[in-house]
């Protein structure tokens, strides 16, 4: 196994280098420094001095790729390329127009990120399943009927509706939990409670459905009619049979999403006024701050490259007959 991870992160180093030369392609090609000191300075009434000294406070005033003023090694480091993009590849993301480091701000800006997503990420994955473990238990029913209808109901609704109708019932209203805001320590639960509850409901919809239709499809196969022959209970077939051989397209599904885990939920911590990266990507794009958004582009990419090796990894740990080479 050690062997596959090795050669899976080998072969992720090109994809990281792909994405990196399209941001930069993308920020400094066709969307030029002065392009980007315009748009910070205002459009209309910025003299080419502006310009300069915007350049020169950013160290955007350097050549694109080679610096041929610069002897040695330093016609190849004194430029834009290697200073704001291929030192990402060492985590080194610079400062934003603010002036404020943005690795520091990502390490002071995930834990409030992950307090929302983990707990979103599990106890969604439980009622989910357990939704759709339900709903097959009374499978071609009433009851089924109605979980499908329901599910499709709930899919329909836009998620800015769970989120503004969890605000104004339960935090204006109800006056049961705060509107918005975040707080460190033992305070910091009544401030993720609502986002948590509300992101949950909205997920419930298309993930009972989808999950229902995996173990739907696993129940017709032949090792159930088997298991049942031998005198297993529906119960036990579909918790010890059914779940633990759909588990891998819900793998798939739920480990490709740990990126999110880490870089937050964009609307969710906006609307919610909660300090995570989600929230930090969207000030940033307000603000026309190229150098986060670029940073977080490169971290997102990392972050979903390690989701596709883990969810090899956790295949192994599923299906015995996945043997990673």
């Amino acid at each position: 196994m050690f062997a596959y991870i090795l050669r899976r992160l080998l072969y992720a180093i090109p994809i990281l280098i792909g994405v990196n030369l399209l941001t930069f392609a993308l920020f400094f090609v066709v969307n030029t420094p002065d392009d980007m000191a315009r748009l910070q300075l205002g459009a209309k009434h910025v003299t080419p001095e502006a310009i300069e000294r915007w350049k020169v406070e950013h160290g955007y005033d350097k050549p694109l790729l080679l610096n041929d003023t610069a002897t040695g090694v330093e016609q190849l480091t004194n430029t834009i390329f290697f200073q704001h993009s291929a030192a990402m590849f060492a985590f080194q993301f610079g400062k934003g127009d603010d002036g404020r480091d943005i690795g520091n701000e990502i390490r002071t800006r995930m834990g409030p990120s992950l307090a929302i997503a983990l707990p979103v990420f599990a106890i969604g994955l439980l009622v989910n399943i357990s939704f759709a473990l339900l709903m097959v238990f009374f499978r071609s029913t009433y009851l089924d009927l109605g979980g499908v209808v329901l599910c499709v109901v709930l899919m329909s609704i836009s998620g800015l509706f769970y989120i503004i109708a969890g605000q104004y019932f339960v935090a204006k209203l109800w006056n049961l939990l705060p509107i918005s805001g975040f707080a460190d320590g033992a305070d910091a639960w009544r401030f993720i409670l609502l986002p948590v509850l509300v992101s949950v409901v909205a997920g419930i919809g298309s993930g009972a459905r989808w999950y229902r239709t995996i173990f739907l499809e696993e129940i017709g196969k032949d090792y159930v009619r088997t298991a049942r022959a031998k005198g297993l209970s529906e119960v036990r077939v579909l918790f010890r049979h059914v779940l633990k051989n759909g588990m891998i397209p819900i793998l798939t599904g739920a480990v490709v999403v740990l990126p999110l885990l880490f870089m937050g939920s964009l609307i969710t911590e906006s609307f919610f006024g909660i300090p995570g990266l989600g929230s930090y990507t969207i000030d940033a794009i307000q603000a026309q701050d190229f150098a986060v958004v670029r940073a977080m582009v490169f971290l997102g990419s990392f972050l979903y490259i390690v989701g596709l090796i883990l969810t090899d990894i956790s295949y192994s740990w599923v299906d015995p007959r996945v043997r990673l080479r």
